[in-house]
C-alpha cells in the first residue's frame, strides 16, 4: 500500500462518512485501539457532544453513558473476530517438521484419552474415594491418549490421505463444544454407579462436589504425565541431533533410542524403585519396627514371648510382635465370656531381630514353645504374618477364648516392609520362613505321644496365606499334617488356593467355588450360609475353610487382568458387586491395584474386611465340646467391640 502525498485533494485523502479507508481498515480482533465510532452508528437515544480535537465530547444526561457503550460495541467486535479466528481454525499448528514440542495435541489421542477417561470411571469391586479416582482417572487417560497417538502416527505413515482443514477445523470445533457436556455426563453417571456400589456395600453416598474434583485431579494427573512424556521425545531428539555429528544419520537414531530407553528403564527402576520408593518405604517401616504403639505394655506372664522369662527379648519382637504378645488377652477375660475356669493363652513370636537365618529362628519359636509348655495345649496354631509382622487379633483371640486359653499360637517376622512392597521386592521369603517355621512345629510336634498331642491348626490372612500355603506340597500334604486350617483373603497368586479355584466343580461361580463336593474345603463369605454348602454333603476331618468375599481385591488382582477378562467377572456376579462392572484392558488392572489400597475402607464382610467372621470359621474347624451357635454369636459380637473397623492397611 502507498503512502498519500500531500498533493491529492481533501476529498481524495479523507473517507466520507461511514466509509472506511482501506489503508486505514482495521479486523476487529486486530491488537491495538479502536477508532470510536461515526456519528452516525451513535444509536437514535445516544447524542453525540460536539466533536474536538481530541475526539468527541459528551454531555450531562443520557450521553454519560456513550463511552460505555462504544467500548461494549467494540468488545462485541473483538469477541466476534476471535470466534470467527478460532472457528476457521481451532488448533494451532506448528510452523515446520523442525519444531519437536507441538502445542496442541492430537485430535484421535485427545479421543482416545477421553473414552480411557469414561472407562476409568466405570465401577469396579470396592468404592473409590474421590482423590483416588481422580489419580486413576488421569493415569488412564493417558495410556488412552498414549494409544490414541500411535495410532494416529502409524496412519500417518503408512496413508497419504489428510483431511482438508475444513474437515479438520470442524471435527476439533465439535470436539471442544462437545468435551464439557460429555464429561459432565460421565461424570454424573459415574456418580450414580458409586452410589449403587455404596449402597451394596453399606456406605454413605458420595457428595456432588467430589464429581468436580474428579475432573480437575486427572486433568492434572493427565497433564503432568504428559509433560514428561514430551520431555522425553524431546531429550532424545536432541540426543539424536548429537550423535548425528559423529555416525551417520540412521545409526544415530538407533543409538538415540537404545539409549533414551535405557535411561529411562534404568532410571525409573533403579532411581525412582529402588532408591526412591522402596528405599523410603524401607526407611519409613524399619522406623515403626523399632517404635511400640500407643498403650502396648511389655508382658510379665511367662506365657507369652518378650517377658522377662522370655527366651526373645521384648527389642527384638519388632513393633508387631510387641502389639502381638503385648495386648494378648488374660485368663481372667477369657473366664468372664466362658463363665469357666480359663487358662493364659501362650503367644510366641520371633522377631527379625532375633536371628540370622530362618533355621535359627524356628529353632527358636520351637524352644520358646517347650519353655512354655505349649505342646500339653488342647490347641497349637502356626500362623503367617503379612510383610510387617502382623497378626490378626480377631483371629487368635477367637481360637483363645473359645478354647478357654487352652491354645498356643505361634509364628515368626520375616520382614518389616509393608505386604506391598515386601511383595514387591521379597515375596518368596515370607514362604520360605513360614515352611522352615511349620516343619520345625510339626516335627517337634509328632514327637509328643498321638493321644496326647494338641491340635495342630494352621492359619493366615492375605500375604500370609501364600506363605502358609508355600510350607505344604499341595492340599493332599496340608490335610495329611494338619487338623484343620483357616486362610482368610487369600491373594490370587497363592498356589494351593490356585489350584482349588482351577479345578473348583462344575457349576459353582469362581468366587464361591465348591471343591470335591466341600468332603474338606468350603469357602465362605457369609459362613452361616455358605459353610452349610454343598447341602446334604458330608463336612469330613479335617477341614480347611476359605474366607473370600467376592469384592475383595486382594484376592482376584493379577497382572493377567491388564489383557484378560477374568473369571470373576463372569456372570453370576458376587453379591456385593454391582451389575455395572465391566472388564476394559488396562483400565482393569488399575482400577483392582487401585482397589487394594482402599479395601479396607469397605464394611465386612466387604472388600478385603473380614470381621468376626473367624468366629464362625474356628466354630466349623475346630469346635470345643458343647459349643453352641448361641456362643459363636456372643463371641462375635464380642470381638466385633474389641477390634472396631479402623481405617489404613494393616498389613
Amino acid at each position: 500500500m502507498n503512502e498519500q502525498t500531500g498533493s491529492g485533494t481533501e476529498s481524495e485523502r479523507a473517507p466520507g462518512p461511514g466509509v472506511v479507508s482501506p489503508d486505514t481498515a482495521r479486523r476487529p480482533w486486530e491488537d491495538g485501539p479502536q477508532e470510536p465510532p461515526p456519528p452516525e452508528e451513535i444509536g437514535p437515544n445516544e447524542p453525540a457532544g460536539p466533536a474536538t480535537a481530541d475526539g468527541p465530547t459528551t454531555t450531562d444526561g443520557p450521553a454519560d453513558g456513550e463511552p460505555v457503550g462504544a467500548a461494549l460495541r467494540s468488545a462485541a467486535r473483538r469477541v466476534r473476530g476471535v470466534a470467527v479466528v478460532v472457528a476457521r481454525k481451532p488448533y494451532w499448528e506448528r510452523p515446520g517438521s523442525t519444531w519437536v514440542v507441538r502445542r496442541w495435541p492430537d485430535l484421535t489421542a485427545c479421543l482416545a484419552g477421553t473414552f480411557f477417561f469414561w472407562l476409568s470411571l466405570t465401577p469396579s469391586l470396592v468404592p473409590r474415594p474421590w482423590y483416588y479416582q481422580g489419580a486413576i482417572g488421569g493415569i488412564t487417560a493417558t495410556i488412552g491418549y498414549g494409544l490414541g497417538a500411535l495410532v494416529s502416527w502409524l496412519f500417518r505413515l503408512l496413508s497419504p490421505w489428510r483431511p482438508s482443514e475444513a474437515v479438520r477445523a470442524r471435527c476439533w470445533l465439535a470436539y471442544l463444544l462437545l468435551l464439557p457436556c460429555a464429561v459432565a455426563f460421565l461424570l454424573g453417571r459415574s456418580a450414580d454407579m458409586q452410589r449403587e456400589l455404596r449402597r451394596l456395600q453399606g456406605m454413605p453416598p458420595t457428595l456432588t462436589w467430589h464429581s468436580l474434583m474428579i475432573a480437575l485431579i486427572s486433568l492434572a494427573v493427565l497433564a503432568l504425565l504428559l509433560v514428561v512424556a514430551r520431555s522425553i521425545r524431546l531429550g532424545t531428539r536432541l540426543l539424536t541431533r548429537l550423535l548425528n555429528r559423529f555416525v551417520p544419520w540412521p545409526v544415530a537414531v538407533a543409538l538415540g533410542l537404545a539409549l533414551s530407553t535405557a535411561i529411562v528403564v534404568v532410571g525409573t527402576r533403579d532411581v525412582v524403585w529402588d532408591r526412591g520408593i522402596l528405599e523410603v518405604a524401607d526407611r519409613i517401616a524399619a522406623a515403626k519396627d523399632r517404635s511400640t504403639d500407643p498403650g502396648v505394655m511389655r508382658p510379665y506372664s511367662p506365657m507369652l514371648s518378650g517377658s522377662p522369662d522370655s527366651l526373645v527379648s521384648w527389642d527384638d519382637l519388632g513393633n508387631k510382635g510387641r502389639t502381638f504378645t503385648g495386648t494378648a488377652i488374660s485368663a481372667q477375660e477369657i473366664a468372664e465370656f466362658t463363665g469357666e475356669e480359663a487358662l493364659d493363652p501362650i503367644r510366641a513370636y520371633v522377631g527379625r531381630a532375633a536371628y540370622d537365618d530362618y533355621a535359627d529362628a524356628a529353632e527358636l519359636a520351637v524352644r520358646e514353645l517347650e519353655r512354655t509348655g505349649a505342646f500339653d495345649r488342647e490347641v497349637l496354631a502356626v500362623t503367617g504374618t503379612t510383610g510387617t509382622g502382623w497378626v490378626n487379633p480377631t483371629t487368635v483371640e477367637a481360637l483363645e477364648y473359645m478354647h478357654g486359653g487352652d491354645t498356643a499360637v505361634v509364628t515368626m517376622q520375616y520382614s518389616y516392609l509393608p505386604s506391598w512392597a515386601s511383595f514387591m521386592v521379597d515375596r518368596n521369603e515370607a514362604g520360605i520362613a513360614t515352611e522352615a517355621l511349620f516343619d520345625a512345629v510339626h516335627a517337634r510336634w509328632e514327637q509328643e505321644p498321638e493321644n496326647d498331642r494338641p491340635k495342630l491348626l494352621v492359619f493366615g490372612e492375605s500375604l500370609a496365606v501364600s506363605a502358609i500355603e508355600s510350607a505344604f506340597d499341595g492340599l493332599d500334604d496340608m490335610i495329611a499334617r494338619t487338623d484343620g486350617a483357616l486362610m482368610i483373603g487369600p491373594p490370587d497368586f497363592s498356589p494351593i488356593h490356585s489350584e482349588l479355584t482351577e479345578h473348583r466343580d462344575p457349576g459353582s461361580p469362581v468366587w464361591r467355588p465348591a471343591y470335591d463336593q466341600g468332603r474338606h474345603v468350603r469357602f465362605a463369605q457369609y459362613p452361616e450360609e455358605d459353610l452349610a454348602r454343598p447341602a446334604g454333603e458330608v463336612w469330613e476331618e479335617p477341614r480347611i475353610v476359605y474366607l473370600q468375599n467376592a469384592s475383595d481385591p486382594v484376592v482376584w488382582w493379577s497382572p493377567s487382568l491388564l489383557f484378560q477378562r477374568p473369571e470373576w467377572l463372569n456372570g453370576p456376579l458376587g453379591p456385593d458387586v454391582t451389575s455395572s462392572i465391566d472388564w476394559f484392558p488396562f483400565v482393569t488392572f488399575w482400577q483392582t491395584t487401585v482397589d487394594m489400597a482402599v479395601s479396607y475402607g469397605a464394611q465386612a464382610p466387604h472388600g478385603h474386611r473380614y470381621g468376626s467372621n473367624p468366629v464362625d470359621a474356628w466354630a466349623a474347624i475346630a469346635p470345643p465340646t458343647d459349643w453352641t451357635e448361641t456362643d459363636t454369636d456372643r463371641l462375635g459380637w464380642l470381638l466385633e467391640v474389641r477390634h472396631p473397623p479402623k481405617h489404613g492397611w494393616a498389613g
